[in-house]
């Protein structure tokens, strides 16, 4: 299991109710449905994945994200999982909005484009980045809205939406001093666990 699906695991309350979005091939869900008695669906897009997932016996339903969340209710969910995807959707600020509507908690990781080696590579090259964590060049990346640490932050702020946990992870999902005292500058990826007010 990938490094940052161990620290989110830490964060799911057993026999939790919860909704993956871009669940992959399931396998995290799956986990959590062993190991932590969790029930839930994932959302997927991918044919192939989903594909995966009805083999593996996980609930998944086809559909796009961008077209929000409308077929759950309000809180019908204790939380609502995201990983690496929240910069790939047209509007990850109207999906927040979704993902906190129709779940208690959500919990959110994305890269930061504030890393200092993305910083270095702008200004050495003066090109978008291209490394393990944005491993896409520009014009055939599924990012589409990059942000940095604080860039989330500020949103989250603005919507009064409160930070429960933040993690601030390297590229191997370890945590360092510096990612402590600076996590803007020296982490690589964020996990936050966020709620409504």
């Amino acid at each position: 299991m990938r490094a940052d699906l161990e620290i989110i695991s830490q964060w799911v309350k057993p026999n939790s109710r919860l909704l993956d979005l871009g669940c992959g091939d399931g396998s995290f869900l799956k986990y959590l449905h062993d190991n932590r008695q969790v029930k839930g669906y994932g959302l997927e897009i991918d044919p192939e994945y989903l594909t995966q997932c009805v083999a593996a016996g996980v609930n998944v339903i086809e559909q796009n994200l961008n077209n929000g969340l409308g077929n759950f209710q309000d809180k019908s969910f204790d939380l609502v999982l995201m990983t690496q995807a929240l910069q790939t959707v047209r509007r990850p600020d109207r999906l927040l909005d979704e993902m906190l509507r129709v779940g208690k908690e959500s919990i959110i990781t994305f890269p930061n484009f504030g890393f200092w080696h993305t910083r270095l590579y702008l200004l050495r090259k003066g090109r978008m980045p291209v490394s393990k964590s944005l491993p896409y060049t520009w014009y055939n990346t599924p990012n589409i809205h990059l942000c940095t640490f604080k860039d989330f932050e500020a949103l989250c702020y603005r919507k009064n939406i409160t930070i429960l946990n933040r993690r601030v992870v390297d590229q191997s999902h370890k945590r360092n001093w510096s990612s402590r005292i600076f996590p803007n500058l020296f982490g690589e990826i964020a996990i936050y666990r966020v709620a409504h007010n």
